[in-house]
């Protein structure tokens, strides 16, 4: 259990976020779960993912909140401005010179214009940390290119033509699987500048695109691939190189995922799981060398091995037998994990208007600091007056700086 005596590992960092959807937010929401005052600058009327509902998304519900957006955003502060408005720029600018960290996925074009881009604001603050997430990095003739993870981290890569079985189309993405990704490269630069910055060293700018996140994420083939000049080969469920390392229908049309990656410790104890003692010294498969030359063979006694009972069934016989499997969960089936349970994965918000509801927690837990990540989002524009005067305007620059902002509503 955390020390509720231990002080936050970011408190008093202030973070000035300008960013919409999911990658740099998500690296917001981490940064005030470590204990970081952050504060989300939004357009007016608000970013699209504040209004999408789970029923725009498919889901059969009627709840009218954004549960992506909660999670993303939990425990900021909102600051509503247009930034077309020269008062609302130098309201922001003001706003930025309090601040330890921005945080951005603004294109570098829209920056510049807007004079929020590293080199204009670090020349007056050279201390200033400056985080910016990108599709394809901040040079070149694609720096000024939108994009998003499906396109940058996914498609452009190779990662979508390769997860998949050979003949196949290529697999779509989830929503917010690469994003993710990349908000966990931000935190890291993030916190190793802060670092830099507390031994004595500057600021400095931290850059993150999706197209690095994606090279990065399939290194293990891509790290081949650029050593040998070959691609790398198709995963065949058919054939696989190891039949320990593959995926089998189960009786009732689901599925288990073996992953014994070092086969031969594993055959042994694996033959006795399945019931099947016998393979275990079967000249033709009794080595990980004899087990790819019979690769097709293994995989269809295999096949027909895992379709006699069910995944429930299954489940019972792996039991105990200390061998690397998983079932292939559904989505709504991780609800009711008990270790997901056990291990807090998941938190409770209790939201002023939406009432109590589950989300998501952050990816690590710290021994002396619990990060609850049960706040919720804030209210459109909910701060902004208050952000404003804590940043030194007076009465009537803060009124120029929202003259041109609706009246704070709900999320």
């Amino acid at each position: 259990m955390a020390s509720s005596a231990t002080a936050a590992p970011l408190s008093g960092i202030r973070v000035v976020e300008i960013a919409t959807f999911v990658a740099a937010p998500a690296a917001g929401a981490l940064l005030a779960d470590m204990g970081a005052e952050v504060i989300k600058m939004e357009v007016p009327g608000g970013e699209l993912i504040r209004h999408t509902r789970p029923r725009h998304n498919g889901f059969g519900s009627d709840f009218e909140g954004s549960p992506q957006f909660e999670m993303e955003n939990r425990g900021k502060q909102s600051l509503t401005l247009d930034l077309n408005n020269p008062a609302a720029r130098h309201a922001l600018l003001k706003v930025i010179d309090g601040a330890d960290v921005v945080l951005t996925n603004m294109l570098p074009g829209r920056c510049r214009r807007f004079g929020i881009d590293p080199e204009h604001l670090r020349e007056e603050r050279p201390e200033l940390i400056y985080a910016s997430l990108t599709g394809y990095g901040t040079s070149g003739e694609e720096a000024d290119s939108p994009s998003f993870d499906y396109a940058a981290l996914w498609a452009r890569t190779g990662m979508m033509d390769l997860t998949r079985d050979p003949g196949a189309v290529p697999a779509f993405l989830r929503p917010g699987v690469g994003d993710h990704s990349a908000a966990l490269s931000l935190v890291c630069g993030i916190l190793a500048a802060l670092r830099v910055r507390d031994a004595g060293g500057g600021g400095q700018v931290i850059d993150v695109s999706l197209l690095q996140t994606g090279l990065y994420l399939q290194g293990n083939d891509l790290a081949q691939t650029l050593a040998t000049g070959n691609p790398p080969p198709m995963h065949d469920r058919t054939a696989p190189r190891n039949p320990l390392w593959n995926h089998y229908a189960t009786g009732d049309e689901r599925w288990v995922m073996l992953v014994m990656i070092e086969s031969q410790r594993y055959w042994g104890a694996f033959t006795r799981a399945i019931r099947r003692p016998e393979l275990e010294h079967d000249p033709r498969f009794e080595g990980p060398v004899e087990r790819y030359r019979q690769n097709r063979e293994l995989v269809k006694i295999l096949d027909a091995v895992f379709a006699l009972r069910s995944l429930a069934e299954w489940e019972d016989e792996l039991a105990g037998h200390g061998v690397i499997w998983s079932p292939v969960r559904r989505l709504e089936e991780t609800l009711l994990d008990p270790q997901v349970r056990t291990m807090g994965y998941f938190r409770t918000v209790d939201h002023p208007e939406l009432g109590t509801f589950e989300t998501v927690g952050p990816p690590l837990q710290m021994s002396e600091h619990a990060m609850p990540a049960n706040l919720p989002a804030p209210g459109l524009g909910a701060d902004s007056l208050a952000v404003l005067r804590a940043a030194g305007l007076d009465e009537a620059e803060a009124a120029a700086a929202l003259a041109s902002v609706p009246t704070p509503g709900k999320s």
